[in-house]
């Protein structure tokens, strides 16, 4: 009730462009909401891009999109919103959105794994830093999630797989553990125990919420 009624309330959301690649869009963003509500307390890093291809097929511009967004753009958001919560003083929580590919490699997925790998990294060596200020820095590596960027990932598998649409999808779905492919509502608990009170003792973790897939 209390997400509903702030997903509803004009007063108390916003939503603004952000281009994370671009220093001075993650500048603008954050003078908007400390202006609006003083401060950020909390931040989830979100934002990313998926692309595969065979490691002789990788272009470059597929290699910097997947690192600028998934990386890059995850740390200089984290950096400055770190950065008004020093000068504010009051610590806060930074969740880092990784993948159960950061704990492996995949054939067709070099460059998407290597970059959520990055994040976990990351996520380890931001939070050994910035806990010190009272800032707590964690991830979650989600499993396979059925959102529309499936249909997406589904059609490159039947291309490079050579299998007919929607069965990738349904394979790695029986695969699950669980049963099922995630849903973006499979995440939202740990997201809010990791951005609670609760989570003042959780420092550089990335917590899996996979239905089982992975066991780290």
């Amino acid at each position: 009730d209390e997400i509903r009624r702030t997903l509803t309330d004009p007063d108390r959301l916003i939503g603004e462009p952000l281009n994370v690649c671009d220093r001075a869009s993650i500048d603008t963003l954050i003078k908007t909401v400390t202006e609006r509500w003083g401060s950020i307390d909390i931040l989830v890093n979100n934002a990313a891009v998926f692309d595969m291809a065979p490691v002789l097929d990788v272009t470059e511009d597929s290699y910097d999109r997947q690192f600028n967004v998934n990386v890059k753009g995850m740390f200089f958001t984290l950096q400055a919103v770190a950065q008004s919560m020093v000068d504010r003083g009051r610590g806060g929580k930074i969740i880092n959105m990784s993948s159960q590919a950061g704990r492996r490699g995949e054939a067709l997925v070099s460059i998407y794994c290597a970059s959520k790998a990055a994040v976990i990294s990351l996520t380890q060596s931001c939070g050994l830093d910035l806990i010190k200020y009272g800032i707590n820095v964690n991830g979650i590596a989600p499993g396979v999630v059925d959102t529309p960027m499936w249909e997406e990932v589904d059609a490159l598998f039947a291309r490079y797989e050579n299998r007919p649409l929607g069965e990738k999808k349904r394979l790695v779905g029986e695969a699950v553990p669980y049963g099922r492919m995630g849903r973006p509502e499979d995440h939202a608990g740990a997201a809010v125990f990791l951005a609670s009170e609760d989570a003042d003792y959780v420092v550089a973790q990335t917590l899996n919420v996979d239905g089982g897939n992975w066991m780290s």
